[in-house]
């Protein structure tokens, strides 16, 4: 029993002792999205669209652990190419990261990442004659799966795929009445390579 009620004790200092070891940093994310819309190839064609982003962001590591957490406000401008017109969003990606990072020296890094992303739509819908009508989502979530280095301890670069939980928009088909217009939905899934400055 006493040997049970050491082990219980041993472990609950660990856990009290591991966020007094925690490091909080703050920075400045950039980058660049590389965008391809999910659709039906028999209804329309698409094509790759890049965007940027960039923003705020703040980073929690525990040093001996190698993990931490990480995240960003980032303005974010998403886009997709239908039938050789583009069509943009812009909002705001809330990106909110696992991390884990393996240190091959004092100052270098490899990290993996994952975690849920939110992305916010300013941009309101839009009409387009070749295309239809718009009705873009106001909320996105989706999940982040990347990796990258840390670089001199204060400089990281990755990249990162992003993959959409629920539709980015409806497209709807103007040759028809509003009551019996038909919607093709439709994902925005990313390719992502950023850079970050920690302070």
């Amino acid at each position: 029993m006493k040997k049970l009620f050491s082990t219980l004790m041993v472990m609950a200092c660990l856990v009290l002792a591991i966020p007094a070891q925690a490091q909080i940093k703050f920075g400045v994310k950039g980058g660049l999205n590389i965008s391809k819309m999910y659709i039906s190839k028999d209804v329309m064609k698409s094509d790759n669209r890049s965007g940027f982003f960039i923003g705020p962001m703040a980073e929690v590591t525990i040093p001996l652990v190698g993990l931490g957490v990480d995240g960003a406000l980032l303005f974010a401008q998403r886009g997709v190419k239908v039938n050789d017109e583009s069509i943009r969003q812009n909002g705001l990606d809330i990106p909110i990261n696992l991390k884990y990072t393996i240190g091959l020296g004092s100052a270098l890094g490899i990290y993996v990442a994952a975690g849920p992303d939110f992305y916010f739509n300013f941009s309101g819908d839009k009409i387009n004659e070749a295309v239809g009508r718009l009705n873009k989502k106001n909320a996105q979530v989706g999940i982040n799966v990347g990796a990258g280095v840390k670089l001199l301890r204060h400089l990281q670069v990755g990249f990162n795929y992003n993959i959409p939980l629920n539709k980015s928009a409806e497209i709807s088909d103007l040759k028809l009445t509003e009551d019996i217009r038909p919607a093709y939905s439709y994902k925005t899934k990313m390719w992502q390579i950023s850079a970050a400055y920690i302070f």
